[in-house]
């Protein structure tokens, strides 16, 4: 379900190596986000682990910043954007959100993703040095809260849930908890776990308008 896209090749700047293969630099380095977080990850580990040198990191990426950004584009791109689009198409708000966050329970505990959501776990405790990177992640997080808000604008619009709902602090509750499952994922919830825990999500939504 949740397979890589498959992004244009860039042409081959000067330093990068024969057979460079960004998506699969950008999984690896995905890999030492998640386990390291942005600010302890050093140069070395990430080269070491995308199987390149310093100067063709840069050349390829520019610096590590821009490096994480990207890979936060790329898993953003590969693990959610479809699952984010299932919740806005979903015609009923109660099995969007209960729909929505059984897959997050499932994108969270993927073998084949970095357990825990990587904009929640990675870029937490950023110096001041690396602005760039907090205010990206933050504006990511900002999204994830304003995409629950324009689901749950929809659903008061149509009748579904009450006129008085209470929307930004409802929209901000199960953001909170989207990055509440992140931190238990992380901390090695067993996926049935994590599957009850999802459940309780569409709890938060108020009563079906009468």
């Amino acid at each position: 379900m949740f397979s890589p896209e498959q992004p244009k090749t860039p042409a081959r700047n000067k330093g990068r190596p024969r057979g460079f293969d960004r998506e699969q630099a950008l999984i690896q380095a995905l890999d030492v986000f998640w386990r390291r977080g942005y600010e302890p990850a050093s140069i070395n580990e990430l080269c070491a682990a995308m199987g390149i040198n310093p100067p063709s990191l840069y050349a390829a990426f520019g610096n590590k910043a821009k490096l994480f950004l990207e890979a936060v584009g790329f898993y953003e791109r590969t693990y959610w954007d479809a699952t984010w689009a299932r919740m806005g198409e979903q015609p009923d708000i109660y099995h969007a959100i209960d729909e929505f966050f059984r897959e997050a329970a499932g994108i969270l505990l993927s073998p084949h993703a970095p357990c825990g959501c990587l904009v929640v776990l990675a870029a937490i405790n950023v110096s001041p040095d690396s602005a760039e990177v907090s205010e990206a992640v933050a504006t990511l997080r900002r999204d994830g809260r304003q995409l629950f808000v324009n689901r749950l604008k929809l659903a008061v619009g149509q009748g579904q849930l009450p006129a008085d709902t209470d929307i930004k602090s409802l929209a901000a509750a199960l953001n909170t908890m989207l990055e509440g499952m992140s931190i238990q994922a992380r901390d090695g919830l067993t996926a049935l776990a994590m599957t009850r825990l999802a459940a309780h999500a569409v709890r938060l939504l108020p009563d079906r308008a009468s």
